[in-house]
This record gives structure tokens, C-alpha cells and sequence, in this order.
């Protein structure tokens, strides 16, 4: 397993990923990650976990606007057949060390309250986030936005 910044070439495999998992339209991907590849002052962090030579999991944070060291891991995914081999973990990981290393502060990561998302709730609090809030019917009526973080001090 390997974790390396996203490539240009990753796209595609990355858009599997999107489809298995449909955290949101693959196709949203090239447009989300095109600065990061093209801009060499991109505070954007895109990171992808390959198996074997294939990507199989990304994430993608970027600063919060007017806060002080603080980060969002915006999205996180790892294509089913991979998922709970660990690759999530030292994705998340990579990403808080290389945080650290410039000196920020904190993590956030927002989910849905929704059933279907508690496997995504369990792996925040597994890598050590703590549910920091609750926005009430914030996605839909009835599906609150969560908001997990962890200090990176």
C-alpha cells in the first residue's frame, strides 16, 4: 500500500471509486481536481492510496477560509472491495502527518447522521475524531450533518 499526492492519470480509477461508493457523481472529479494538478500554489491536498500499482482511495481536504490552522477532509474513499484492508486509515493518517508537518492544527470531516452512514461515523471515531457537532436536517429533513475532529497537536 502506498499513499502518494493524486495524479492526472488517477482520474479514472478515482471515478471507480466515486461509482462504487457514490459519495458523489464521478463525474464532479476531473473539475474538483483540477487545480490541485495544474496549480502549483493549490492549497488543496489530494492524496491517493494505490494497491499493487492501482489507486484504490482518495482524499481531498483543503484549509478553512478565515480559521487559523484548521482543516477539512472534505472527502474520503476507498472502493468497496478494498474497504476495511486499512487503506482509509493511512490515507487519513498521511494526511494529519502532513498537517502536522506544516504546522496546523486541526481536522474536521463532516458526514450525514443518516443509518447508512454509520460505518463512515465508526471509522472517524476508530481514527481517533471525536463528534465535535450535530447541524439537525442540514443534508434533508431528517439527516443531520455531523461534524467530526481531532486535534492534530
Amino acid at each position: 500500500m502506498k499513499i502518494r499526492p493524486t495524479k492526472h492519470d488517477d482520474i479514472a480509477a478515482l471515478q471507480e471509486v466515486l461509482k462504487g461508493t457514490q459519495l458523489f457523481p464521478s463525474e464532479m472529479l476531473p473539475n474538483m481536481v483540477r487545480n490541485f494538478l495544474s496549480d502549483d500554489e493549490s492549497s488543496d491536498i489530494w492524496l491517493t492510496c494505490e494497491i499493487e500499482g492501482k489507486p484504490v482511495g482518495f482524499c481531498y481536504a483543503v484549509p478553512e477560509e478565515l480559521a487559523e490552522g484548521a482543516w477539512n477532509m472534505l472527502a474520503i474513499a476507498v472502493l468497496p472491495t478494498e474497504q476495511g484492508g486499512g487503506c482509509g486509515s493511512a490515507i487519513a493518517k498521511h494526511l494529519e502527518e502532513e498537517l502536522k508537518a506544516r504546522g496546523q492544527r486541526i481536522l474536521i470531516a463532516d458526514t450525514s447522521g443518516a443509518d447508512d452512514f454509520a460505518p463512515t461515523r465508526d471509522f472517524y471515531r476508530k481514527n481517533g475524531y471525536a463528534e465535535e457537532a450535530r447541524i439537525r436536517d442540514f443534508w434533508a429533513a431528517g439527516d443531520d450533518k455531523i461534524v467530526f475532529w481531532k486535534s492534530l497537536g
